[in-house]
């Protein structure tokens, strides 16, 4: 008995009506596009020919019995009145810019007097006060205030209503404020520092990351030689040859120290290392006298200003007349510490000139057996019987 094979499955091929309605809906979007392009060309043409013959009209213009209108028609534009008010308008212009002419004229005139007023304010000042390390700053306040005075009387007479101008200025200026913010606080700071003197030509000072001496103050930035220090290629404090330029604006955010402004002088130490079997009493005696010996009497005199500046400034401060030695222990030495009065200026040299004389007076054969000098120690304990809890062998 044979068996039948199942039958597959056939598909039903797609019906040539359905390919024909496809079709058909694609090309009816194809020509509907097609046409809405061809309508945007043909409207973009006409108002370009409209407008191309509307200029020919008004520059050639054509006959007047053609440009009659017909009835019922609204009429055309004449070309003649058309050139007629144009050079009507381009008229009143000039007359215009005629009339404005003698208000400019009065607007420079003012700005000229106001630049002929700061030159003799200036002049004035200077005559005045002289070296007045404050007469910048009052320089450029007046020259300001001339100024603004006078721009805002040129513009008034040029705008001819004052309350229009104030509300357009009030404008001005806090758009101005808002883009030169940076030009402003360095502005700002340079008056600060002209009025106040926080630090003038030729100080030593340290603002914010700079040290160094001041070379030259402008309105907007401070340029100071260098000065060597921690992290900088020359490790004390002397001139490194480079010049460092910071905005104004940093004596407003930063702390300004000056070391030559009032009182040039500062305090420096020296340290010397000594073992703790020697006479540390003694030795901080001789380290004293050598280091009076070489100061001489100059320590004592700066020390003696320095405490009638303190005393005009209500500071009861009591301050050493000579060289003192301070103490300090270590892990295996004891440390004493030099202090003294110098320039600002000469730190390094002063402190060379020390260390190499308490030094070679720390060697000298009649301190020897009361002043040792330090040195590296290493203790090394054993125990016998570590477990058993046995006496400790050195």
């Amino acid at each position: 008995m044979s068996r039948r094979s199942p039958r597959r499955p056939q598909r039903r091929a797609p019906r040539r009506t359905d390919r024909f309605n496809r079709f058909s809906r694609f090309s009816v979007r194809r020509h509907e596009t097609q046409a809405r392009q061809r309508l945007r060309r043909f409207r973009q043409g006409s108002m370009l020919a409209v407008a191309i013959t509307a200029l020919l009209l008004l520059l050639v213009g054509g006959d007047d019995t053609a440009a009659q209108p017909l009835v019922g028609e609204p009429p055309l534009p004449d070309a003649a009145a058309g050139l007629e008010e144009a050079a009507g308008t381009i008229r009143e212009l000039m007359l215009g810019f005629y009339a404005f002419l003698p208000k400019l004229g009065i607007a420079l005139f003012l700005l000229l007097v106001a630049a002929g007023a700061s030159m003799i304010l200036r002049w004035s000042v200077r005559r005045a006060l002289g070296h007045w390390e404050r007469s910048d700053a009052f320089i450029a306040l007046g020259r300001i205030a001339i100024y603004l005075l006078a721009i805002a009387a040129a513009l008034s007479v040029m705008a001819g209503d004052a309350r229009a101008l104030l509300g357009s200025v009030g404008l001005v200026g806090l758009a101005l404020s808002w883009a030169l913010q940076t030009p402003i606080e360095s502005f700002t700071g340079w008056l600060i520092n002209s009025s106040r003197g926080y630090y003038r030509v030729g100080d030593r000072i340290e603002v914010g990351e700079v040290f160094g001496d001041v070379y030259r103050i402008d309105v907007l930035t401070t340029t100071v030689w260098e000065a060597g220090g921690p992290g900088k290629p020359v490790a004390g404090a002397q001139a490194t040859g480079a010049m460092i330029t910071f905005p104004n604006w940093e004596v407003l955010r930063s702390n300004i120290i000056n070391y030559t402004r009032q009182f040039p002088y500062v305090w420096d130490e020296v340290t010397l290392s000594v073992a703790n079997e020697s006479d540390l009493r003694y030795a901080s005696g001789v380290l004293v006298r050598r280091a009076r010996e070489i100061l001489g009497d100059a320590m004592s005199r700066r020390a003696e200003e320095y405490q009638q500046l303190l005393a005009r400034a209500r500071l009861a401060f009591d301050i050493r007349e000579e060289p003192s030695a301070f103490l300090s222990l270590e892990e295996a030495w004891t440390n004493i510490t030099v202090r003294y009065l110098v320039h600002a200026r000469e730190r390094r040299r002063w402190s060379t000139e020390l260390l190499l004389a308490l030094t070679e007076e720390t060697q000298k054969p009649e301190h020897a057996g009361r002043i040792f000098g330090a040195y590296p120690r290493t203790q090394v304990e054993l125990r016998r019987g570590w477990s058993t809890g046995a006496p400790l062998e050195t």
